[in-house]
């Protein structure tokens, strides 16, 4: 039986102003490193380029689930990438976030015959794809590894846990609990003068992740210097703020304007 995720999919009406560009690219052996592409439908030269990583608690998810957001975004006027990734019980922590380095080579390696440009990248991601986002601008064993020419120019993270040792639900005990580092494994404490610049969005009715993680990343990036927007959209709750992407549901919050705006100034 399709998902309720997989029907909101296939029903909203998408972008007209994007299209799909290419479909389970192989990025790696396994079958689920796979990629889609998606891209303005009118654009002149290479287009800045955005990762984009779906969440779904490191346990459940599929790329073809998420063409709504990826013809959002490409909408814009930006080359958007949607990779799956290896995902709990099959693999444990951190092989997510390796997954994502083997993804982000591809894209440096390969964008560009697709339109975009390589050296304009910006992660973004949901829930706990903003969580996979986050450490791959932050943590050194994988920023250090990213292939991108200019490094990552920014990050949108939306609804994402930062901040959520020690570990005391199921879902972060399942996933993280047995990791001999913990605090290693939070976005928060990787957190240098160097960031990237972020955007960083939460439902205030979130109850799966509290929108304290959002206030504690963006303060700890305030703190160091870096350049963070902080967005709070009191309306919405945990899934909102990515299903609010979509046409039907922009009504309900600036999200996609709030993302516009960011991205803008740092990739155009």
């Amino acid at each position: 039986m399709p998902s309720l995720l997989q029907l909101f999919n296939l029903l909203v009406p998408k972008d007209a102003g994007s299209r799909e560009l290419a479909r389970g690219i192989a990025y790696g052996s396994h079958p689920r490193q796979r990629l889609d592409i998606y891209a303005p439908r009118m654009s002149v030269g290479p287009r800045p380029v955005v990762f984009f990583i779906y969440g779904g608690s490191w346990s459940d998810g599929d790329r073809t689930n998420y063409d709504f957001a990826g013809r959002a975004i490409a909408a814009l006027g930006y080359v958007t990438v949607i990779a799956d990734y290896r995902l709990v019980p099959d693999i444990e922590y951190p092989v997510f976030l390796e997954d994502g380095v083997a993804a982000l080579d591809w894209v440096a390696t390969n964008i560009a015959t697709y339109g975009g440009d390589p050296a304009r990248l910006a992660l973004m991601g949901h829930s706990a794809g903003a969580y996979n986002a986050t450490m791959l601008a932050l943590h050194p064993a994988y920023a250090s590894r990213l292939a991108s020419p200019a490094g990552i120019a920014c990050v949108v993270g939306l609804s994402g846990p930062y901040d959520f040792f020690p570990f005391d639900g199921p879902i972060s005990r399942r996933v993280f609990g047995g990791v001999s580092n913990p605090e290693d494994t939070q976005p928060i404490v990787h957190v240098t003068r160097k960031a990237p610049p972020m955007l960083l969005g939460t439902g205030d009715k979130d109850n799966l992740v509290l929108p304290r993680n959002t206030v504690a990343l963006a303060n700890r990036l305030r703190v160091m210097g870096n350049s963070v927007e902080e967005r709070h959209y009191p309306q919405l709750g945990h899934p909102q703020t990515l299903l609010v992407l979509s046409r039907p549901a922009r009504h309900l919050a600036p999200v996609l304007p709030d993302v516009a705006a960011f991205l803008s100034q740092y990739l155009d």
